[in-house]
């Protein structure tokens, strides 16, 4: 486990899962589908409500983005210190994910109101990642 910072707050477009955790496939492949782009980053994001899991599929927003009228979800995610496990090989290994933020939320520190984020930062490999509290505020 490490943790990372993420400096600036993160744009993204998002679609939401029509359910968690059989409908993430296809909210992945309708989000690349409207946002096709070698440039572009790739989140999974989650988190509890109305005692359910909430799972979007998310893409940054990127320069070619401004002139576009994109019909998703905005949403941010938020800048600060991240606590991290990276799955290598996702795909060969799917409970991987669910391992790893299983750690992941264990962690007292984490930002009671954050979401668990994936990043894709390659095809094979995805940072489980989750926000911890804004120290500095507690003080």
């Amino acid at each position: 486990m490490e943790t990372i910072v993420v400096e600036k707050d993160i744009n993204v477009y998002s679609i939401t899962a029509k359910s968690f955790p059989d409908g993430i496939l296809a909210a992945h492949q309708q989000l690349h589908a409207l946002l096709p782009s070698r440039e572009r980053k790739y989140f999974g994001l989650s988190r509890p409500e109305n005692g359910g899991i909430v799972y979007k599929a998310a893409a940054a927003v990127v320069e070619e983005d401004k002139d576009e009228n994109i019909d998703c979800e905005s949403f941010v995610i938020k800048n600060g210190h991240y606590r991290c496990i990276t799955v290598l090989n996702y795909m060969e290994e799917l409970q991987g994910i669910g391992k790893a933020f299983s750690k992941l939320i264990a962690d007292p520190d984490i930002d009671p109101n954050g979401y668990c984020v994936e990043y894709y930062f390659n095809d094979k490999d995805v940072k489980c990642m989750v926000r911890l509290k804004d120290m500095e505020k507690e003080l």
